[in-house]
């Protein structure tokens, strides 16, 4: 996947956590670390890669809202895939 298409990918699932508004203290907790780390992402200078605890961040976030917000769960899986395959 090219720069454009992961960055396309990253500002919908950042709009897609902007617009959760009904979480727990763990959730809000996961969420802002997640728009935090996605920010990082997005400002990347070309060539670094993201650190390995954005992937393990990534994976709590499934787990935590895979029965409450599937379409973000959907995001975050896409995410997650795409970062392992480009060997992140």
């Amino acid at each position: 996947m090219d720069d454009q298409k992961l960055d396309g990918l990253l500002e919908q699932l950042h709009k897609e956590i902007e617009g959760i508004d009904s979480v727990d203290e763990k959730g809000r907790e996961l969420l802002r670390d997640l728009s935090a780390d996605i920010s990082v992402l997005l400002a990347r200078a070309e060539g670094s890669q993201p650190a390995p605890s954005i992937l393990q961040r990534i994976e709590r976030s499934i787990e935590h809202f895979e029965t409450t917000h599937p379409d973000l769960t959907a995001a975050l899986s896409n995410l997650s895939a795409i970062l392992s395959n480009a060997g992140i």
